[in-house]
């Protein structure tokens, strides 16, 4: 069953990849020291579109990019979350959110390891890439800023990011810190140069 939630809010989003983020991450870290949150996903990524999609907890997770605004900044809002086994019907909204046309369903549901295996493997325009994330979350004028560890199939790699639902708020407090000297990229950008494949 899917599910949106009905006080879910798109936030904004500024993010961006790297070994270390210099004075940036100390101005980061002054505002606390919080406990970490480890996860293992696994991202889906397709070549043909923008869209972020998912499987964390047993679920499948989509978010669409709605917007992207003169400063950068991107609008991400929550459409799906899935349970498996995950029936056609969610895995056409899947497709969509790939891009992808979806061929005609083989089961009525398919378990996690029926989609990785009958549906992406054997999809040239979709990669499924395991990421392992140690995260540190920070309140800093009222964001939600992170910094993070992680691995892409192995390969280490550090992001930081700033998240809030009013994208004014977004660029001040990402100004402030002094992250607008990085470069702006989003997970299924960095997934994709990664995976050697258009960053767009």
């Amino acid at each position: 069953m899917s599910s949106t939630g009905p006080t879910i809010i798109p936030r904004w989003e500024w993010r961006t990849f790297g070994e270390s983020f210099g004075e940036a991450e100390a101005r980061i870290r002054s505002h606390g020291e919080p406990k970490p949150r480890s996860s293992a996903e696994t991202y889906v990524v397709s070549l043909d579109s923008p869209n972020n999609t998912k499987i964390r907890d047993g679920l499948m997770d989509i978010k669409k990019l709605e917007n992207v605004n003169a400063d950068g900044l991107e609008q991400w809002n929550p459409v799906l979350k899935a349970g498996f086994p995950l029936p056609a019907a969610a895995l056409r909204q899947v497709f969509a959110a790939w891009a992808v046309k979806a061929p005609p369903p083989a089961r009525e549901a398919y378990t996690l390891e029926e989609l990785l295996g009958e549906v992406v493997a054997p999809n040239r325009r979709l990669r499924a890439v395991a990421v392992v994330k140690e995260r540190f979350g920070f309140t800093v004028d009222g964001c939600i800023v992170e910094v993070a560890n992680l691995t892409f199939d192995g390969q280490k790699v550090r992001t930081a990011a700033v998240e809030h639902e009013d994208p004014a708020l977004v660029i001040a407090t990402v100004r402030a810190l002094g992250l607008d000297r990085l470069e702006n990229v989003n997970y299924v950008k960095a997934l994709k140069r990664f995976l050697g494949g258009p960053a767009s």
